[in-house]
């Protein structure tokens, strides 16, 4: 059980006040914003295009109409990344999005203004059983809007351990380490560090997976970033580009770099013909599904600080279900009982079957199971050990949305590291800028 120990050292805070409360799966019981009780309704749920959360969307829907026979729930799908972004947000502004949509928490949650475009699903029952992490990045001062989906994850190295065996390597602990095993990994002919820009939002990982080291360095750089006191154009911030720099200028990529997608990257992980790749550890639940026979070679370590006394692991919360205020009356009372359903003994039990966990639950309605990816093992090592943070989108609203474009100029060779840090600061300000963020 890895849960409450994870999300509460992460914090850094105490124990969370945790409120039991018995859960009907068929029974909203909180703000009653629809009317009626969903029946003859036919709603619509929208997940990512990742098979994960196709498969995932398909049993959940299977497992609640079989629960709630009077209700037809349909499956949407939308591109992941900048387009899914901008897809979702255009819905909302226009009234007609679709009636549950799984979204990232944090600050893509802030960018969406969840108070005039989102239902406020504070005084639902199953609020009660969530952490209070999970709370903080899916809340704004005025309701709560989202209902976890999955579990918590990290933002790492995912490698191969059989790889790593046969060149007897041990795991890197400072970047110099890293380059070093990289060089031996691509000597045996194996590409070192799997990229997949054909998947613009994969590019991310160096910088977005730094995070922790960031702060093992300056622990108040959330809180001065914020106040427009930090910038990514000076250290420790800045190396997150300069070690993705030096990864491309060192020719330890895979060739097909630019366009392979990341289920190619993780098809090449698991295959062990790439050995490394800086990626979200819920993607093991791609490899559980394509390879399982595999998953047992597949473990993680957090990106390399310069110092290895500054590695850290990134931590991030998971994604979350929302419901648009376009939805109302019987459709929303249906699409109500479906977030709740999620998040019930039955939904828990559909999370267990189809989403691999990558880390702890964010609620105590569910548990994992008794066996989970060794993955889980090896994460679990770094909470033990006090040795992650939460990522920098959960302690701060400030992400600028164009990063995966500048990430793969930086990854590509298209941009130095000065330059792209220089304008990632600039997308930054303008983002500061639209959600009236003070000092910008």
């Amino acid at each position: 059980m890895f849960s409450r120990p994870l999300v509460t050292r992460i914090a850094g805070v105490g124990t969370a006040a945790v409120l039991l409360v018995a859960l009907s799966a068929c029974s909203s019981g909180g703000s009653g914003g629809g009317s009626g009780d969903g029946s003859g309704a036919s709603i619509t749920f929208t997940v990512d295009n990742s098979p994960a959360s196709l498969a995932s969307g398909k049993a959940l829907i299977t497992a609640f109409e079989k629960a709630n026979p009077k209700i037809t729930v349909k499956l949407g799908t939308r591109p992941g990344g900048t387009d899914g972004d901008n897809l979702i947000k255009t819905r909302l502004s226009t009234g007609d999005m679709d009636d549950v949509f799984l979204y990232n928490s944090g600050s893509l949650l802030q960018a969406l203004h969840p108070d005039s475009t989102l239902v406020d699903l504070k005084g639902q029952s199953w609020t009660g059983s969530l952490t209070k992490e999970f709370t903080t990045v899916v809340s704004t001062d005025k309701g709560l809007y989202g209902a976890p989906w999955g579990t918590s994850f990290g933002g790492a190295v995912m490698y191969n351990k059989a790889v790593y065996a046969k060149l007897g390597l041990s795991v890197p602990t400072s970047w110099s380490e890293f380059i070093s095993n990289s060089e031996k990994i691509k000597a045996a002919g194996i590409a070192p560090v799997i990229q997949t820009f054909g998947d613009t939002w994969t590019s991310q990982l160096f910088v977005l997976g730094d995070f922790a080291n960031v702060l093992a360095q300056q622990p108040d750089w959330a809180t001065s970033y914020t106040a427009n006191k930090e910038k990514y154009t000076s250290a420790p911030a800045v190396d997150s580009f300069d070690h993705q720099a030096e990864v491309y200028s060192k020719g330890l990529m895979n060739k097909d770099f630019a366009s392979a997608t990341n289920v190619a990257g993780l098809k090449m992980l698991a295959e062990g013909t790439g050995a490394q790749y800086p990626m979200l550890t819920s993607t093991i639940a791609t490899i559980q599904q394509n390879y399982p026979d595999k998953v047992k070679d597949i473990g993680v370590f957090a990106i390399p600080a310069d110092n290895a006394s500054d590695t850290q692991l990134t931590i991030w919360e998971p994604n979350a279900l929302y419901i648009p205020k376009s939805t109302t009356g019987n459709k929303l009372a249906a699409a109500e009982k479906l977030v709740a359903f999620a998040n019930s003994k039955d939904g828990c039990a559909v999370q267990n079957a189809e989403l691999t966990p990558a880390g702890p639950y964010a609620t105590s309605d569910c548990t994992l199971p008794s066996t989970v990816p060794p993955l889980i093992g090896d994460l679990q090592k770094y909470i033990d050990d006090k040795k992650v943070a939460p990522a920098l989108e959960f302690l701060s609203p400030i992400k600028g949305p164009n990063l995966e474009k500048i990430t793969v100029q930086v990854g590509s060779g298209i941009s130095s590291a000065s330059a792209g840090a220089k304008l990632y600061d600039q997308d930054v300000k303008q983002q500061a800028q639209q959600l009236g963020i003070p000092g910008w």
